[in-house]
């Protein structure tokens, strides 16, 4: 996914010469709490926040130019930057929205965290048969009995308890990837144990072939 993608295109751009009580007002009508500054071009110049706004009408600035930050300490993402770039960039800097530029510094869209945790809880609900699925699909030639027997011996290996392949299954069509994240500790643990349910079906594939 790239960040095109995920962006929201319906926001609104200010000017710095724009009055900071009419931004107030705008920005109080459709409820968004960041706003990028842009120049006659569209380009990126600064950016504007609801606390800016507020501490700008407390100290009676008049323009947008005297209450922004600079493009400088703006964090962007590209178009075509991975979507992944912009939830990371969220994360780390605490954003609440980070811009979407092209190739001319244009911004052409938002990625708001509220958009991030929205597809994050899509996510979450996803089977977590569709993911090994998926992983079939990349193991060519792995038939589905092979990948839920391996899957079974690695369930067996991580909590001791004994498990037949049509039980995995049987789980993993019920559960959702949310659900499983839970189940086995985290997100690190839960892919490390799709690696390894990978790594042994093609190391028993191997070892098949050289009988």
């Amino acid at each position: 996914m790239r960040a095109k993608e995920l962006m929201d295109k319906n926001f609104v751009y200010l000017n710095a010469n724009d009055s900071v009580v009419e931004v107030s007002k705008v920005m109080e009508e459709i409820r968004r709490f960041t706003c990028p500054v842009v120049n006659d071009n569209k380009q990126l110049i600064g950016w504007v926040t609801s606390f800016d706004i507020t501490k700008g009408l407390r100290e009676g600035n008049e323009k947008i130019s005297e209450i922004m930050s600079g493009y400088e300490e703006i964090g962007t993402v590209h178009a075509e930057d991975p979507a992944r770039k912009a939830v990371i960039l969220t994360a780390n800097n605490k954003f609440v929205t980070v811009p979407v530029v092209n190739d001319d510094n244009q911004v052409i869209g938002m990625v708001r965290a509220c958009d991030i945790v929205e597809l994050v809880s899509e996510l979450y609900d996803i089977k977590v048969s569709k993911l090994y699925e998926a992983m079939q699909n990349q193991l060519r030639g792995v038939s589905w009995e092979e990948l839920m027997a391996a899957s079974a011996l690695v369930s067996q290996k991580s909590t001791g308890v004994k498990i037949s392949p049509e039980d995995y299954e049987a789980n993993i069509m019920d559960s959702t990837f949310g659900e499983a994240i839970w189940s086995t500790g985290g997100l690190e643990k839960f892919f490390a144990g799709l690696i390894s349910v990978g790594e042994l079906v093609l190391a028993r594939r191997v070892g098949k072939s050289r009988r």
